[in-house]
């Protein structure tokens, strides 16, 4: 079967290789997604990157976390991470100190407002997700996840 990404993409020529054609549609395919998630997240007056951070400072809990471990977890790093929490610090959504033994380290806390805020997207979001993916089945999410992890494994 062929594909439709040549039609949706008024390509006249056709891909020159499978390989292309599956990079392609991976990009394709994430900017669909990621413009309905950023949709949902405006409301919030939140963007992907700014929800991304939110998510890792809940997952660190009260052990707060260090620039560099922040962009370690980060989907897609932020080249100005500095910039970025300093938005968020003005927003009261984390709150960052240095560290009394190395005053070079800057630890970053979720607050109860961002933690709040992060909550609050929980279900909304949940249902977006199942909503834009989960009419493919849970086999198939099994195979794409896989799929996307192996290529992420590829030592190439």
């Amino acid at each position: 079967m062929e594909g439709k990404l040549a039609k949706e993409i008024w390509q006249t020529k056709p891909f020159s290789s499978r390989e292309e054609e599956a990079y392609l549609n991976l990009g394709r395919t994430f900017e669909f997604l990621q413009a309905r998630v950023a949709g949902l997240l405006k409301q919030y007056e939140l963007t992907p990157v700014q929800y991304n951070m939110l998510r890792i400072l809940r997952g660190a809990d009260s052990e707060g976390i260090t620039c560099k471990q922040a962009c370690e977890r980060m989907l897609s790093p932020d080249p100005d991470i500095t910039r970025l929490l300093d938005r968020m610090e003005a927003r009261k959504w984390l709150r960052r100190e240095r560290s009394p033994e190395d005053r070079r380290v800057v630890m970053t806390w979720i607050t109860p407002e961002g933690l709040d805020l992060v909550n609050r997207i929980d279900q909304p979001l949940a249902d977006l997700l199942r909503n834009m993916m989960g009419f493919i089945g849970q086999i198939r999410l099994r195979e794409l996840i896989e799929t996307l992890e192996a290529l992420r494994a590829n030592p190439a």
